[in-house]
């Protein structure tokens, strides 16, 4: 990597294989920025890499499962000593579990989803907050993907609206407790964005009043813009909370 390459507005994308982190990445790179793509599929990290084309700087893929401490570590590892740097880490990655009752649901099911979701995000803003406080130029910006569930909840969905809802009191700790590092903190909280987790929408799911129905979706780049809308505000500015969701669908009134 060259000097002038470590001069470049460097991104890191958790879960960047895939849906939202992969819209996010790519609009990132259309933004100029040198994205650093994470996740534990490294065949889908590279397909990501080369849907973005010449469009912009390289992707630099580097496989990772955010639920490991050690690898996290090396994640972060590398970015350092590859780019010098990182300036934004989109906390994207995340997981869910069956839609069953809370009384139903296993030990397994339950520590998966808090493994992700929660104890994920954590690593990574540990290690990005580390970066960002000792790098030169000082800080940085860390968006966690929350949800329309950090809010209020689907029916059966314990695990993920508990850990979405303990995103939001990370993101304020973090927005609070470095500030004087310049290391600003936001969230992102999405509705129903066209991916493939969000398939089952378009069939019909459940709701509150125990019916069946089918819910609009919107198209995933305009959460990619999204991002990148937060990722270029100067350090001294921050959106804390962002909602960006499809018009119609289920969220006010729900339930």
């Amino acid at each position: 990597m060259s000097n002038d390459s470590k001069m470049n507005r460097v991104a890191l994308v958790t879960g960047a294989g895939s849906g939202i982190g992969r819209a996010a990445s790519l609009a990132l790179q259309q933004a100029g920025y040198l994205v650093v793509l994470t996740g534990r599929r490294s065949g889908e990290l590279e397909r990501t890499s080369e849907m973005s084309g010449e469009r912009g700087l390289p992707m630099r893929a580097i496989p990772a499962d955010i639920t490991v401490s050690a690898d996290v570590r090396r994640l972060f590892d590398n970015i350092r000593d590859e780019f010098g740097r990182l300036d934004v880490l989109f906390n994207n990655a995340g997981a869910n579990a069956p839609a069953v009752p809370l009384d139903e649901m296993t030990d397994e099911q339950w520590n998966a989803v808090v493994a992700v979701n929660l104890t994920g995000t954590f690593l990574c803003a540990r290690e990005a907050i580390r970066l960002m406080k000792t790098q030169d130029p000082q800080g940085g910006r860390i968006i966690n993907n929350g949800s329309l569930s950090a809010h209020t909840p689907r029916p059966f969905s314990a695990p993920y609206t508990a850990t979405k809802h303990a995103i939001t009191g990370l993101t304020k700790s973090i927005a609070l407790d470095y500030r004087k590092w310049n290391i600003a903190c936001s969230q992102i909280d999405i509705g129903n964005a066209a991916t493939e987790m969000t398939e089952r929408m378009a069939a019909g799911v459940l709701q509150a009043n125990g019916t069946v129905a089918i819910e609009p979706r919107m198209d995933v780049e305009q959460v990619g813009a999204a991002v990148v809308y937060i990722a270029n505000l100067p350090l001294n500015v921050n959106i804390p909370f962002m909602t960006i969701m499809a018009t119609t669908m289920p969220f006010f009134g729900r339930g």
